[in-house]
């Protein structure tokens, strides 16, 4: 393979020169970072509009957006380096730079949690309905950004010759995410891996829990019931897509990857939050649900 290919051979797809960056007036652009920038404008029309249809101020998310992609920024960025700090601590300023990937996603979801309930705090909103208008912008936001992954050669897992097989050039990737297992397949002669990639899986499950959050948003039966959908289903995604990537990040001092545990703890948590919550309110002076969807 040429260094720039990208191939699905049991798909019969072999794509030349896929570029990494562009040049505009000599400066160089990478496509990822133009990927996750339009997945971010697509997520936050995608919030608008739902709060349009829900009856709530959809400039509320506009504004909101602001702190939310810088602080997501900064808490992808902190998640990805503790839990790789070998691989800055004698270079800290490798830090700062985030051209070259290095962005981890559950750091960014946690800071954009923690940024909306400071947010709805401050305006005298409901946080709950925010969060459920919200992640349904933030999960089309991850089926676009995935694929920043996909030009940056990176979040693959490990050997398959399944249907959706992917081969890269061993030379266009990072040298520590070829595990001994993908190795063992390229045999001589051979300057292309073959993997899961993982990053497709990811984006086509996300979008199938789009899908399910926008058919059950009008069957909700309380306010922040579409986050917990969102935390659990995607958190049961990451589940299994995390067990076959090589790029693991493991909590210090042992082989556990970090985004694996959190994955688990997220989808047990939203099942329970879910359950609970259904229980009591059935429960309710009155019976049935209660839907509130204007917060009140």
């Amino acid at each position: 393979m040429d260094f720039k290919d990208i191939a699905f051979p049991n798909l019969g797809i072999y794509l030349k020169n896929v570029p990494k960056s562009f040049q505009v007036f000599g400066f160089e652009i990478a496509l990822y970072g133009i990927i996750i920038g339009l997945g971010v404008i697509a997520g936050i029309l995608m919030a608008a509009k739902v709060a349009e249809k829900t009856g709530q101020d959809p400039d509320l998310y506009w504004e909101f957006s602001i702190y939310a992609v810088f602080f997501s920024i900064v808490g992808a960025r902190a998640y990805y380096v503790i839990f790789a700090w070998d691989h800055y601590k004698d270079n800290l300023l490798n830090i700062f730079n985030i051209r070259q990937g290095g962005l981890a996603i559950y750091g960014g979801v946690i800071a954009a949690f923690i940024t909306l309930f400071v947010f709805a705090k401050a305006k005298k909103k409901n946080a709950l309905q925010m969060a459920d208008t919200g992640v349904v912008g933030l999960i089309l936001g991850q089926v676009i950004g995935r694929w920043g992954n996909f030009t940056n050669r990176e979040v693959f897992g490990e050997y398959t010759d399944n249907i959706f097989a992917m081969r890269l050039p061993a030379a266009a990737v990072r040298s520590e995410d070829i595990s001994q297992s993908i190795a063992e397949h390229m045999g001589e002669g051979i300057n292309y891996i073959q993997v899961h990639p993982t990053f497709l899986y990811e984006s086509l499950w996300n979008l199938g829990i789009l899908i399910l959050m926008l058919l059950y948003f009008r069957h909700k039966k309380f306010q922040g019931e579409i986050a917990l959908l969102y935390l659990g289903g995607y958190g049961l995604g990451r589940v299994w897509i995390e067990g076959i990537r090589t790029d693991q990040l493991f909590i210090p001092g042992t082989q556990v990857p970090v985004s694996q545990v959190l994955a688990i703890v997220l989808f047990v948590g939203a099942a329970i939050c879910d359950i609970v919550v259904r229980m009591r309110q059935r429960k309710a002076p009155g019976g049935g649900w209660e839907k509130k969807e204007n917060g009140k």
